[in-house]
């Protein structure tokens, strides 16, 4: 044990923070005192570091190496410093943003004064702000980096940090092995003091320019001519309101009722469970309030708004969520008319467990279509990208912008597909039915398996990869791929059945789950749903065999 204590004791000695110190030394003082309980804790606190990956770092607020703290953010940033020295010898420079979790602006200025001391030109944003902000922020001051203090929609006791680079790399997430090579230099850090690394307030807190900026070319997407819009805007407690509602005004696009127990930021996220639009129970403020004012449909950001989630009533009055791969092929059908239109060339993407429609889109209509590995890291660094999306309700609707997801960039667009609309005195419902005649009924849905043991993931990937089914209820696996032994070189299984449905698993990238995205394609609506009943069910009983562990799915 002594070993252990003596990590608690360095670890102590590094920590700024009043909070986690006094949480740290109370469960080190019981861990010696001959508590069991606290030993387990404290050796489970020291039993590894949170992993820097291409999502940078993601996890539980607390003391210790495993989780999102002071000290752990400090050595990221100076293990990214000197990484960023080596990538740009000329003039490394960062901008850094932070959204409205708890410690997300201590994390963001601890970052800057570490960038500042290690002489990298730092730029901290004005206030918390949207993710797509600093993505614009990056390419806007043409910087080496970018540095996202959010943990987006994971629980309010996570936070994280992502990490962009600009210049040559395009401004968009890391990838491998950008992510690998941090990783080392991040950890030559952590076996010194942080105390060690200098600090400067050196640097720079910008203005309103860059969001103004933001504002200004995010609202030139509206192009359609003025309709009235009865419509409801949430914010999920987040960071979007005030970007989304300024951007807008600039569009003149008429304003939301506002859910206004949601809309200002509160890193607590008091009124839902989880603040991710797609969970149960998350939009149910904005079903009452639409209720109310008889709205056609309900827009929602994430906390860091670089999502967007859409609404509807069916004809009953019954509200429902629409799927992010209809979200995303109603924004890439529009878009790929209008670039027909305008003679453009390029590539629509999407991630490889997103709608398969897409690419019959991108046939349609002359373009390229690309499927690229799970996240925007990937989409974002698609060559010719006119537009991009995942399953995940994540939109790139303008990538001469940014390049990543942007959840304001893809409500004022949708917006203007319903002014669209309102001009031929059509309905969201009407241009989805338009959708199924001209492609077909593609629906998806998805079955997640949380754990309390990473262990677990592995396991049932292994089981599946190793004794992969033949059949998935009365249907044949005709192909089945699996990504470890392909060039993707990803953690990911796809299972395509001989009626044309597809299956595809992978682990979540930022949540201990495992993640099965089901998609079938049908004459209409109803016969889609019918067949996408049928497969959920099958998959659920395929999981509870066992030789894939008995799944309570």
């Amino acid at each position: 044990m002594s070993e252990l204590f003596n990590l608690a004791k360095n670890w102590l000695e590094q920590d700024p923070d009043t909070e986690t110190k006094t949480e740290l030394t109370k469960l080190l003082e019981a861990a010696q005192s001959g508590d069991h309980d606290a030993e387990r804790e404290l050796a489970s606190r020291f039993a590894g570091r949170l992993q820097f990956g291409t999502a940078g770092l993601r996890g539980r607020l607390q003391a210790g190496p495993m989780g999102m703290n002071r000290v752990l953010v400090a050595q990221a940033a100076g293990g990214l410093a000197n990484y960023l020295k080596d990538y740009d010898k000329e003039q490394p420079s960062i901008v850094i943003g932070y959204d409205g979790r708890k410690n997300s602006d201590v994390f963001a200025r601890d970052t800057a004064e570490i960038m500042a001391g290690a002489g990298i030109k730092a730029y901290l944003l004005p206030r918390m702000l949207p993710t797509p902000v600093l993505a614009f922020a990056i390419k806007y001051f043409d910087t080496t980096a970018g540095v996202m203090v959010t943990a987006s929609h994971n629980p309010p006791e996570d936070n994280g940090y992502k990490v962009y680079l600009g210049k040559a790399n395009g401004g968009g997430q890391i990838v491998s092995p950008a992510d690998k090579d941090i990783a080392k230099l991040i950890d030559k850090i952590a076996a010194g003091s942080i105390n060690d690394l200098p600090r400067s307030q050196d640097f720079t807190v910008l203005s309103d320019e860059v969001v103004n900026a933001y504002i200004e070319k995010t609202a030139s997407l509206a192009k359609q001519p003025e309709a009235d819009i009865n419509y409801v805007y949430t914010a999920m407690h987040g960071v979007g309101y005030e970007v989304l509602t300024k951007t807008l005004a600039k569009a003149g696009l008429p304003q939301p009722h506002l859910v206004k127990e949601q809309i200002q930021p509160d890193g607590t996220f008091p009124t839902v469970n989880f603040p991710n639009p797609e969970e149960k129970g998350a939009l149910d403020l904005a079903i009452k309030l639409a209720k109310e004012k008889n709205a056609e449909f309900i827009i929602a950001n994430d906390p860091d708004a670089d999502r967007l989630a859409v609404a509807i009533p069916d004809a009953q009055g019954n509200w429902k969520s629409l799927h992010g791969n209809v979200v995303g092929c109603l924004l890439g059908w529009y878009l790929a008319k209008q670039y027909q239109a305008e003679g453009k060339k390029g590539v629509l993407a999407c991630s490889l467990v997103s709608s398969p429609a897409l690419a019959e889109i991108a046939k349609k209509y002359g373009f390229e279509s690309q499927e690229t590995l799970t996240g925007f890291k990937y989409i974002g660094k698609v060559d010719g990208l006119l537009f991009g999306f995942e399953e995940a309700l994540g939109y790139l609707v303008d990538p001469d912008k940014v390049r990543d997801k942007d959840g304001i960039s893809a409500a004022v667009m949708f917006l203007d597909i319903v002014r669209y609309l309102k001009k031929q005195g059509k309905t969201l419902t009407d241009y989805i039915d338009e959708f199924t005649k001209e492609f077909g009924a593609y629906v998806s849905g998805q079955i997640s398996i949380r754990v309390q043991d990473l262990n677990e993931i592995s396991k049932l990937m292994a089981a599946l990869r190793n004794n992969p089914p033949s059949e998935i209820g009365s249907f044949r696996v005709s192909q089945f791929l699996d990504h470890t032994k392909t060039d993707r070189q990803s953690d990911i299984l796809v299972f395509t059945l001989e009626n044309g449905s597809r299956l595809i698993v992978r682990p979540s990238g930022t949540e201990p789950k495992i993640k099965f995205y089901l998609d079938v394609r049908g004459d209409d609506a109803q016969h889609a749903e019918k067949v996408l009943a049928q497969f959920d069910e099958s998959v659920r009983s395929l999981l509870r065999q066992e030789q894939y562990g008995k799944q309570d799915c």
